[in-house]
């Protein structure tokens, strides 16, 4: 069986003549590629040295950069592949086709990305705030176009989706710049009530950072007659600043004055009563 040389040798010639001809397009769409990179990241930095420049929010500025930055290189995207041959008509077609495609495969991105624009709107809160939101406490790192950056107390990194965080109970401990501290301080039953309130009320008063007027004065209440402690609040106010070191040195020393006047402060216990065969009995505390 003779092979027909001249067919294939036609065919090759088409296919290289093709090959040529698509070439300057092929090498134009790779430089139009490099170099828009290249002017992308000019931009980014362009826009980055703005914000520096101004006193805008932190929250505003990363996201617009991020939206700025996937807005240029989808552009770049639909620029190379038109450089490429495509008819910007049937390119339209296709990313219209792709894009319900891939916003039904993606519906939550889209929500990721809607959620954003919800946290950049309302500003419940912002970078640098400490906030507690999806089971998890942190410091708000950064907010980004899909999800939310929390650094937390392990100094552990949280991703939190923004669609998520936007349609979800948010608290955020630091946006009124002040916080009320709420100690529960159990003292037993035989204790003096009176001298336990003088006691931790004179502690709290001593402290400079004890926010007063125009802010409510600390005071201490009976809250509770537990079962085995009469429980007392106390309260006061301090800034974000000073609110855990001195909500840990009252703690410590709260606990010691209370020890020196003869307060007891009680643990748990438990009375089992152990009965033998002869009727006696004993009993044993935990």
């Amino acid at each position: 069986m003779e092979l027909n040389t001249d067919y294939y040798e036609e065919y090759i010639r088409k296919f290289g003549d093709k090959i040529i001809d698509f070439l300057p397009s092929l090498i134009a769409a790779i430089i139009m590629l490099v170099v828009g990179f290249y002017v992308i990241k000019f931009i980014n930095r362009l826009v980055k040295k703005f914000f520096e420049r101004k006193d805008y929010d932190l929250t505003l500025e990363r996201f617009i950069a991020d939206l700025i930055n996937w807005t240029l290189k989808i552009l770049l995207f639909v620029l190379v592949v038109t450089q490429l041959g495509v008819e910007s008509a049937s390119l339209v077609a296709v990313i219209g086709a792709a894009g319900l495609a891939i916003g039904l495969a993606l519906q939550g991105s889209l929500a990721n990305f809607a959620g954003g624009v919800l946290i950049l709107l309302l500003r419940p809160f912002k970078v640098g705030d400490w906030i507690s939101a999806q089971g998890v406490d942190g410091a708000v790192k950064e907010i980004s176009i899909f999800n939310t950056r929390l650094i937390t107390f392990g100094n552990q990194e949280a991703v939190i989706p923004n669609g998520k965080l936007s349609n979800d109970n948010i608290i955020n401990f630091t946006s009124q710049g002040i916080r009320r501290n709420a100690q529960t301080w159990g003292i037993s039953y035989d204790s003096n009530i009176k001298l336990a309130k003088e006691i931790l009320l004179q502690l709290v008063n001593e402290q400079e950072t004890v926010l007063h007027d125009p802010h409510p004065e600390p005071m201490i209440v009976v809250t509770e007659l537990a079962d085995s402690s009469v429980n007392l609040s106390l309260r006061f106010w301090a800034t974000n600043e000073d609110y855990w070191a001195l909500h840990w040195y009252i703690l410590e020393e709260g606990k010691r004055r209370l020890e020196e006047q003869g307060i007891v402060i009680p643990f748990p216990q438990r009375d089992v009563h152990v009965f033998n065969e002869s009727g006696a009995s004993f009993t044993a505390k935990q």
